[in-house]
């Protein structure tokens, strides 16, 4: 079978700059440590953004309209209250590293996507019920900010990334995604690129993970391949299921997805690893 040139890519050997939304609340205290213990690690600037836009004003009282400008006086006075307080708690708990804060009155998602021009990598959680006002949506950011996306799954503050798993896809973001995550897998023990393939096409997967491995080993990455097979509705357990065997808590992948009216439409593997992670999982679109 006949090897064709890869694409050449710049692969960046650290992340300098490190991106984050703050909210008040539990959750972005948690996000905010774990984005600070890795700012730590890589000797990276932290940079904190507090974003919060107005809530939608109601429209179904048609005698709302004669209270509009009171209504919108107490959310202003709350909108600022709120970013007064994640300002708080950020500079809390971020002690320890370079930091720097920014704010704006706008979606938080907004926000991220243009702050994202100063930053290598944005840190955000999974989708929270809190309001989009208030908390930025990860699939929003990883498919407009142009940046590799990491996602701080609950429960977990400190991304070690010794075992690393590529979760493989012979496709376009899947191959932004390694490049993005060279600093992650250059640093790793041990970094395992994993596919999940039909049996009648093992051969065909093998072949091309073998390129993706000597391609990685010959930037001084120590990886390795593997390649299994499941049933559609399980593959990230699959994935994840790999993940835990080699004590791995990063996964690596590209996001797949379309632009629907006001949403994301996702594919299954996206869409879990994306809104209901159990391991660290850095994207790239």
């Amino acid at each position: 079978m006949e090897r064709v040139a890869a694409d050449v890519v710049v692969h960046p050997d650290t992340y300098k700059t490190l991106l984050i939304h703050a909210e008040p609340g539990l959750a972005s205290s948690h996000r905010v440590e774990a984005a600070v213990r890795l700012a730590r690690d890589l000797d990276a600037r932290l940079v904190g953004l507090g974003a919060e836009a107005l809530e939608p004003m109601p429209a179904s009282d048609p005698f709302f309209g004669y209270g509009a400008g009171e209504w919108v006086a107490v959310m202003q006075e709350q909108v600022g209250k709120d970013l007064a307080a994640a300002e708080a708690a950020f500079r809390r708990d971020a002690t320890g590293v370079e930091i720097e804060w920014r704010v704006v009155q706008d979606y938080p998602h907004l926000a991220l996507t243009r702050l994202a021009r100063a930053a290598d990598l944005i840190v955000v959680g999974p989708r929270s019920q809190v309001s989009s006002t208030r908390s930025a949506d990860p699939a929003d950011v990883v498919m407009s900010a142009g940046r590799p996306v990491l996602v701080v799954p609950e429960g977990r503050h400190h991304l070690h990334a010794q075992a690393v798993v590529v979760a493989w896809k012979d496709t376009r973001e899947c191959r932004r995604a390694v490049a993005d995550a060279m600093p992650f897998l250059r640093r790793a023990e041990d970094v395992i690129v994993h596919t999940v393939s039909k049996p009648e096409h093992a051969d065909q997967a093998v072949f091309e993970i073998d390129d993706v491995v000597a391609n990685l080993k010959r930037h001084d990455v120590e990886a390795r391949s593997l390649v299994t097979s499941v049933a559609p509705e399980g593959v990230t357990g699959e994935i994840e299921r790999v993940a835990q065997l080699n004590n791995a808590d990063l996964i690596v992948c590209g996001a797949y997805g379309h632009s629907r009216v006001r949403e994301w439409a996702f594919g299954g593997v996206t869409d879990d690893l994306l809104h209901r992670p159990t391991f660290f999982v850095l994207m790239s679109h």
